[in-house]
């Protein structure tokens, strides 16, 4: 396991009962290095969706825990923030909430010509996932060869 992962499992563990004990749910954590500087970023949501207070009161709280753990050795920036629209499926909870909802699914490689495929999503494991396509034509993915998916919006 990378430290940037060990980073992440520790600062998920520290942040969940904050963010639970709000009422909150805690989508994701990310360590990531952007334009040379580190990122701490927790994504939180809720039934109607997080503002600006939310994260405020999360990010207080947060902070104050990371300062008295101080396990991060880098200089960071630390961010609370709603995941978005075009959050992608990792968790299970995140596929059980988009059962037999469009999900998009674009692939590393072409497959049939196409690495982009929108449909209904019906089944999934640890291994692939299930849609159902426009013409009602079943379609398996392995995950291994899923680039991106999410939850299809329209505008």
């Amino acid at each position: 396991m990378s430290i940037r992962e060990q980073y992440e499992q520790k600062a998920e563990a520290m942040a969940e009962p904050i963010v639970t004990g709000h009422g909150f749910e805690l989508v994701d954590v990310e360590y990531v290095k952007e334009a040379g500087t580190w990122y701490l970023r927790l994504y939180i949501d809720k039934e109607g969706g997080i503002t600006i207070d939310d994260c405020e009161t999360v990010s207080r709280e947060f902070s104050d825990k990371l300062d008295e753990e101080d396990f991060i050795q880098d200089a960071y920036i630390m961010e609370v923030s709603s995941p978005g629209l075009g959050r992608p499926l990792k968790k299970e909870k995140d596929y059980q909430r988009s059962l037999g909802k469009e999900i998009e699914i674009r692939t590393y490689r072409p497959i049939d010509k196409q690495k982009e495929f929108f449909g209904i999503l019906t089944a999934y494991d640890e291994k692939q996932v299930t849609i159902t396509l426009e013409n009602q034509e079943t379609r398996v993915f392995q995950k291994a060869e899923i680039a991106l998916i999410r939850l299809a919006f329209d505008f």
